[in-house]
């Protein structure tokens, strides 16, 4: 039973739950290297390594699924109306499944294109493509997750997503163990452990989901292919997907491009330092995904007070876990890098980029929330046409600092895009406000 009031227990019920499962999100990556890891050879380490990341990448693709349903679900819940929150989860499955089989058919294709890029010799290749060709099979079930997740978070059910995002790394560390450690399978067992643990996560998920399952609106094919509500689930799913491919262009070509080509030791350290980031990231997330339920179901209810307070409330946790990030970074961030990574020269160079990291929180923190907000609203245009505007400022601040200031021009210009996203996505908020009036 989703409460009526914006209150601070409201929004910690929702974000802690989902900052607790953001922290298992590494652990699977984490066990799968260490597990193989026991295998004394390189090779089986390198092709995990590259398998996992390939198929990230594929699937991070489809993240739109799940801020799309969120912002979408959040709505009709604010509205009311039922029959549509139902459906909007029927066709969240229906796209993870097609998209899933669509990846499936298209694997050879993709694996040319990806090995196209990466020189790894032929063993670790072949190991990798061996990975890859088991694990794809679940692509149905872990993108199907995606809507499963966004329309949980939606509808303020997030215990739910930390036992679903537990199931999955508990039964995949235990087949780790068991199909690696115990059978000998190598890589291949942690393949199919991958595989065994998506698809059991789709089913526990769809179990979660039971009741909305049950409801006749889950079959109401008529209205589930609508053909205004299917359209307006593409434009904003397909806004979502152009602003996260100049987002990712952004870090990728922060680490894969112009950190490597200060050479090694900064690109190592650069890497070290962005794991900072996504430990902000796995906190923010909590209540940035708060923002999205919250604002979207005021949204969804017309009601500007129910906005403002879920705005303010949100944000204010935002602001505080900021800050709490500052200090630890500040008083342990040394510390950290140190237990990150062994190599001395590398320790040095992280350490002396450093107090960009201990900035991040509080010049990253308003595009956070802003993301939120905006995904709540369903305001996807906006958030797509601000990112392109804080892409361009971000390349082209890398242009003029670069070259002056080598690795502090490149953070800088990585700071200065967060404050280009958060401006303009500022700027374009009261028209959020007037558009929940609307």
């Amino acid at each position: 039973m989703i409460e009526d009031s914006i209150t601070h227990r409201r929004i910690l019920k929702i974000a802690i739950p989902i900052m607790l499962a953001n922290i298992a999100i590494p652990l699977i990556g984490v066990v799968d290297t260490a597990v193989v890891g026991q295998i004394p050879h390189a090779e089986p380490i390198a092709a995990v390594g590259i398998g996992s990341v390939v198929l990230s990448a594929i699937y991070w693709v489809f993240g739109f699924l799940r801020m799309g349903t969120a912002g979408l679900t959040a709505q009709a819940e604010g509205a009311k109306d039922r029959g549509e929150v139902v459906a909007l989860l029927t066709r969240s499955l229906m796209i993870g499944g097609a998209g899933g089989l669509a990846i499936i058919a298209l694997l050879q294709p993709l694996l040319a294109l990806a090995f196209s890029f990466s020189p790894v010799d032929a063993e670790v290749e072949e190991l990798a493509r061996s990975y890859m060709q088991i694990r794809i099979w679940s692509a149905p079930a872990a993108i199907a997750m995606f809507g499963i997740l966004g329309w949980l978070i939606a509808r303020e059910r997030s215990r739910s997503v930390l036992v679903l995002q537990l199931c999955v790394t508990s039964v995949n560390v235990i087949l780790d163990l068991v199909f690696v450690t115990g059978f000998g399978w190598g890589v291949q067992g942690v393949a199919v452990a991958s595989f065994i643990a998506e698809w059991s996560g789709l089913a526990l998920g769809l179990w979660l989901c039971r009741n909305a399952l049950r409801h006749p609106s889950a079959r109401d094919w008529p209205r589930i292919f609508d053909a205004t509500a299917l359209r307006r689930m593409a434009v904003v799913n397909t806004d979502i997907l152009i602003r996260s491919l100049m987002l990712e262009a952004i870090f990728l070509s922060f680490v894969f491009y112009y950190s490597a080509g200060l050479g090694t030791d900064t690109l190592a350290a650069n890497q070290v330092l962005m794991q900072f980031i996504h430990f902000i990231a796995y906190a923010l997330d909590g209540f940035a995904f708060a923002a999205e339920a919250l604002v979207g179901q005021a949204f969804g209810a017309k009601s500007l007070s129910d906005l403002r307070k879920s705005v303010w409330l949100s944000s204010a946790w935002g602001l505080a876990t900021s800050f709490a990030y500052v200090l630890v970074f500040w008083s342990a961030g040394a510390a950290i890098i140190i237990l990150i990574t062994k190599d001395p020269s590398v320790q040095q160079i992280a350490t002396t980029y450093l107090p960009w990291i201990i900035l991040v929180p509080i010049i990253s923190y308003p595009s956070f929330m802003l993301d939120g907000i905006f995904i709540g609203a369903t305001r996807t245009r906006d958030m797509r046409n601000m990112m392109m505007i804080s892409a361009a400022v971000f390349f082209a601040a890398v242009f003029i600092l670069m070259p002056q200031w080598g690795n502090h021009g490149l953070w800088a210009a990585l700071m200065i895009s967060f404050v280009a996203r958060a401006v303009t996505l500022g700027f374009r908020y009261p028209s959020l406000e007037r558009a929940a009036m609307a």
